[in-house]
């Protein structure tokens, strides 16, 4: 899985390609969880170059969540895809996540 990191002033973007399944989520996981430690707390995920995601990439977001949580923060999403947001849908945990359209938006909410 291709990972690129960018940041918008204080706001930390992670941006995954390919499908957040088993191997690829382990290794997102990862990645983020060290981008973290390293940033404000301002992290933001665009979903637009991830085409599906399994329990396993749905585990590492709910992790990524809770290490946000535990100091007050919250993971932001956008660029969802209409199947991925129907997986979120489907195992209710979609109300977990604050999500947005795009970058832009995403970015700004933390004004």
């Amino acid at each position: 899985m291709k990972l690129l990191q960018q940041r918008h002033g204080a706001v930390t973007l992670l941006k995954p390609e390919g499908p957040l399944t088993e191997v690829a989520a382990d290794e997102f996981a990862q990645s983020a969880r060290t981008i973290i430690t390293e940033t404000l707390g301002r992290f933001v995920v665009d979903m637009s170059g991830v085409p599906f995601v399994d329990s396993k990439g749905l585990e590492s977001l709910l992790d990524l969540t809770d290490l946000l949580g535990d100091s007050g923060k919250v993971l932001k999403l956008c660029g969802t895809n209409k199947t991925v947001r129907q997986v979120f849908e489907i195992t209710e945990i979609d109300n977990l996540f604050d999500h947005f359209e795009d970058v832009t938006s995403a970015v700004r909410s933390f004004l």
